[in-house]
């Protein structure tokens, strides 16, 4: 299979329905008729991320000619209790079978609430959905140890027996055991709904750790994790002010970037690192923070060292753009919780000065849904028998048809 290279315009911003997409090319393997029916096939995506705020449940409707629309969408805060404990499982260094096995559970069945919530809210019934494509909550990425490994917990089986709806689980492990590193798995999605034929883009995720898709025409697809985004600023946040997240970015608005912290911080090696590369909470997590900042977190204010904390999260992806470009971006497209930071919003297109940086929404689908639909088309995929990740962008040794399959409804009996 040849490299995935964009190079046809999709149209998620043409007249008629904003939230419409077409894919960028039907001949590059990712958005292909095969074996499709002309019927609308509607699915679900369910996406927790890395910054454990909730879960994101994302209603995509795929029309017989490819086009893709997002037609629901609900976001269900995790209750305090449990996003603390996926906090304490995701940065512990040893967990009980119990503790572990109790977590998978809960996340399963919380999963099971999002989808019973957006099936309610849109009116429709289980039958009605083809299936779920659900991510699950990362508790520990390390693509990097021997043998590498990936876990996300939310137990799949829950949601199927809770539902009645065929899921489609465990994305990441077949990439990694194909020599890859199991992330980011998005850009495939990105690629195909938001690539343009003459523009340059960059698509930038910003969750609890920033990721980047690099969409240069005629060119293979590129990508990979720049680094921590909400993660670091959503625990500054949490441990000071007592909330959740900094609204707007206003909090640290108010603070100055302190030069000699962020140099500590970007001395980090994985700044440096070459693509692919994937990183998460377990190495981006406070006790990173603490350890890398040292005396100095204690002297500043901490509104100058939540400012500090968005420009990090900015230069890392100003050092990722720079080792994945041979030119800038004509427009870098934004999506995730990040999009909704103004301040955050501002310092990147005061750095990235020669690009328009926009948030998805102008491109036919919000910010907080791109991930969740990413998940719903790659369950898709997987039902389709094609491949879902790219090589290119995670290092796996070849195109791979990911996750697994979990029945949703029992056997007819006989």
């Amino acid at each position: 299979m040849r490299a995935f290279v964009n190079n046809e315009r999709p149209e998620g911003a043409r007249k008629g329905r904003k939230d419409t997409l077409r894919p960028a090319t039907k001949r590059d393997g990712y958005a292909t008729d095969k074996g499709r029916t002309r019927m609308t096939q509607r699915l679900i995506g369910l996406m927790s991320g890395t910054s454990r705020d909730g879960v994101d449940a994302v209603l995509v409707e795929i029309e017989g000619d490819g086009s893709l629309r997002t037609a629901g969408h609900c976001h269900l805060p995790y209750p305090d209790a449990l996003e603390e404990d996926l906090a304490a499982a995701a940065t512990a260094e040893a967990l009980r079978f119990e503790h572990l096995g109790t977590l998978d559970a809960r996340v399963g069945l919380f999963l099971s609430r999002a989808v019973q919530q957006l099936l309610g809210s849109t009116g429709l019934k289980a039958q009605d959905i083809l299936a779920i494509g659900s991510h699950g909550q990362t508790v520990h990425h390390a693509p990097g140890a021997d043998p590498a490994f990936t876990w996300q917990i939310g137990d799949p089986f829950r949601i199927a027996e809770a539902t009645g709806i065929d899921v489609i689980a465990h994305f990441r492990q077949r990439d990694l055991a194909a020599g890859g590193e199991g992330a980011p798995l998005a850009c495939a999605f990105h690629a195909a709904w938001l690539g343009h034929p003459s523009e340059t883009r960059a698509i930038l995720n910003l969750g609890g750790i920033a990721n980047l898709t690099w969409l240069e025409p005629g060119q293979p697809v590129r990508g990979c994790d720049s680094g921590p985004a909400n993660t670091l600023m959503d625990g500054w946040t949490r441990r000071h002010l007592g909330q959740p997240y900094d609204a707007d970015g206003a909090w640290a608005r108010t603070g100055h970037i302190d030069r000699p912290l962020l140099e500590q911080l970007l001395a980090d090696p994985y700044f440096q690192r070459p693509a692919p590369k994937s990183t998460g909470p377990e190495h981006f997590s406070p006790h990173w923070l603490r350890q890398v900042g040292g005396e100095r977190l204690d002297r500043l204010n901490t509104e100058d060292v939540q400012a500090t904390l968005v420009e990090l999260t900015v230069e890392g992806v100003r050092l990722t753009l720079e080792s994945l470009r041979t030119t800038a971006p004509d427009r870098v497209i934004v999506c995730g919780g990040g999009a909704h930071n103004g301040y955050l919003m501002e310092r990147l297109q005061s750095q990235l000065a020669g690009s328009t940086v926009e948030t998805s929404e102008h491109h036919g689908i919000p910010p907080q849904q791109v991930e969740g639909a990413a998940f719903a088309w790659l369950a898709y995929r997987h039902l389709q028998h094609e491949a879902g990740n790219l090589p290119e962008v995670t290092g796996a040794r070849g195109p791979r048809i990911l996750g697994c399959r979990i029945p949703g409804r029992a056997p007819e009996s006989t």
